[in-house]
C-alpha cells in the first residue's frame, strides 16, 4: 500500500481535520484517507453527475416528450 506525506498544511486545515477526526472517532491520517477516497472515487449512479453537471440551477432547463401509453407486445 502506497504512503504519501503532505507538508505545509495551513494551521487552521491542520485544527479542522483534528476536530473532524474527534467527531468521526477516528485518527486524523483514518479521516484524510477517508476524504481522499470520497474525492476521487467515481459517482454512486451516473444519474447523478448528469443533475450535478446538468440540472436545475445550471442553466439548463428542458422538459420531456409526452408520450402516450401504448399496449404491452404479445408474445404468442
Amino acid at each position: 500500500m502506497a504512503s504519501l506525506s503532505v507538508r505545509r498544511i495551513d494551521d487552521d486545515v491542520y485544527r479542522r481535520l483534528k476536530i473532524l477526526a474527534a467527531e468521526h472517532g477516528v485518527s486524523m491520517e483514518e479521516e484524510v484517507r477517508q476524504i481522499l477516497a470520497r474525492a476521487v472515487a467515481a459517482p454512486e449512479r451516473l444519474g447523478d453527475l448528469a443533475l450535478t453537471l446538468f440540472g436545475a440551477g445550471h442553466g439548463v432547463e428542458f422538459e420531456l416528450p409526452v408520450r402516450e401509453p401504448h399496449e404491452p407486445m404479445k408474445l404468442d
